[in-house]
């Protein structure tokens, strides 16, 4: 058997949020552990589909729950299960771009969302993230690579009260702080080069916005997440929502 990634507490905390068989509501599939680590093996290692080694299944079985699992928000509960108790201490926000593969460019644009725009490096998606105090993923949004981060920031603080938001200059904007601050919490952003009149802002705590920077570099030891492939956006926030 290839090296298994999830831990038994790991799959403890989200077994009871796996589908139950058909046909036996009472029960749960016993393959569902092997799946998740046949998705995994496949994240982690970049390869198609039809490379999944024997031992985790037949792939074209695999494929096919993994979509299943889309379309009925698995992935996503799994996702919101794991970053239920943020420490909101601090909110950091930041984004990293992800080039795209030519095999994920096939999608058709009128029926397709897809977050895959084209910028200077070619065909790139974004990912826009925030994480807790402790470095913990909170929310991860997708767009076109030429998206500015700006555009994604108030929903990355959306539904959320921290007491104090840290990101970089990029999201340096009088509406963003004012939506901060209506929070009653305080904005950690270095002003822009531009401003006339510079805010003042905590250096000692922006040095801790390395922590969103490190989880950027953490899930992109994936090799699905740092090469996309994924024709489509769902498919590929799947990926990030396992990893």
């Amino acid at each position: 058997m290839d090296r298994m990634l999830l831990r038994d507490d790991q799959w403890e905390r989200i077994v009871d949020l796996l589908p139950r068989r058909r046909g036996h509501p009472e029960k749960r599939a016993a393959d569902h552990r092997l799946f998740i680590e046949a998705v995994l093996w496949i994240a982690r290692t970049g390869a198609p589909w039809r490379d999944l080694p024997s031992s985790y299944g037949r792939w074209n079985n695999v494929y096919k729950r993994f979509s299943r699992w889309i379309k009925n928000g698995t992935w996503n509960r799994i996702k919101q299960a794991v970053s239920d108790d943020p420490d909101l201490e601090a909110l950091l926000i930041d984004s990293t771009v992800v080039r795209v593969h030519q095999h994920a460019a096939g999608a058709q644009k009128k029926t397709a969302l897809r977050a895959i725009g084209r910028s200077r490096g070619g065909l790139t998606t974004k990912i826009h993230a925030s994480v807790d105090a402790l470095g913990n993923p909170v929310k991860c949004l997708l767009t076109g690579g030429q998206e500015a981060d700006i555009t994604q920031a108030h929903a990355l603080i959306e539904g959320m009260d921290p007491e104090m938001v840290i990101a970089d200059k990029g999201y340096d904007a009088n509406h963003f702080v004012e939506a901060i601050e209506a929070k009653g919490a305080k904005p950690v952003i270095p002003p822009r080069s531009n401003r006339l009149n510079p805010r003042a802002y905590d250096k000692y705590w922006y040095m801790d916005r390395n922590l969103v920077e490190r989880f950027s570099n953490r899930i992109k030891q994936f090799r699905r997440i740092a090469t996309r492939y994924e024709k489509l956006d769902k498919s590929f926030d799947a990926i990030i929502a396992l990893a």
